[in-house]
């Protein structure tokens, strides 16, 4: 059995925008390219290991929302990432939550408006 996710594409109105506020919240370093006439900003992958990997992506039916699927993001420290959203001025829409052995979650809504899930596992 593997994890049934593979890839994700989170929708944005302003890619560099949006590059930049991930870049500096989590550190990511991106790949941008251009798929099938949509702009795309690659997040990192590492291949043969297990989880999935994304893009930010712009064009035609791409809507920044809060409705619809929620990515999470594993962090080393929730506290630290809520911190440099703030610093961003997006909003904490699901404040740190202890969820038990899945360890802490959190929301906060992206520089594109939208709803984006934060993990920290608890360390036991």
């Amino acid at each position: 059995m593997t994890n049934p996710v593979f890839f994700f594409e989170i929708p944005v109105d302003d890619l560099h925008r949006a590059v930049s506020f991930y870049e500096r919240v989590f550190g990511f370093v991106f790949n941008l390219k251009t798929v099938d006439g949509h702009e795309m900003a690659f997040f990192p992958r590492a291949d043969g290991q297990p989880g999935a990997s994304g893009a930010l992506a712009k064009g035609e039916g791409y809507n920044p929302s809060h409705s619809g699927c929620l990515v999470y993001f594993d962090v080393r420290r929730i506290d630290d990432v809520l911190r440099l959203a703030d610093a961003e001025g997006v909003r904490v829409l699901y404040p740190k939550t202890y969820v038990g052995e899945g360890g802490f979650v959190a929301e906060i809504e992206d520089c594109e408006g939208n709803r984006i899930g934060l993990n920290e596992y608890a360390v036991l």
